[in-house]
C-alpha cells in the first residue's frame, strides 16, 4: 500500500491525522540526522500494525511531503 504523507515535525504532541488520501503525521522530533523520519516510521509501523521493516519512505526522505510504503 503507497500512502502520501506530511511530516509536522516539532510538534507538541505525537499523533497521526488521517485527512482524506493525505496522512499528517505529528512528530516531535526534531528534523536532524533522520530522527523525525526514525519517528515517523515508528509511529506508522504501530499505526499499521506491522513491523518497522514493512515501512520504507519511497518518495521525500528530505522534504515535509514522503510518499511512503506500507507492507500488508
Amino acid at each position: 500500500m503507497i500512502i502520501n504523507v506530511r511530516v509536522i515535525p516539532r510538534a507538541r504532541v505525537q499523533k497521526i491525522v488521517v485527512d482524506g488520501d493525505v496522512v499528517r503525521v505529528y512528530t516531535n522530533a526534531a528534523p536532524t540526522d533522520g530522527a523525525a523520519n526514525a519517528a515517523v516510521i515508528k509511529m506508522l509501523a504501530k499505526y499499521y500494525d506491522v513491523p518497522k521493516s514493512g515501512i520504507k519512505i519511497v518518495r521525500g526522505a528530505t522534504s515535509h511531503d514522503k510518499v511512503i510504503e506500507v507492507a500488508k
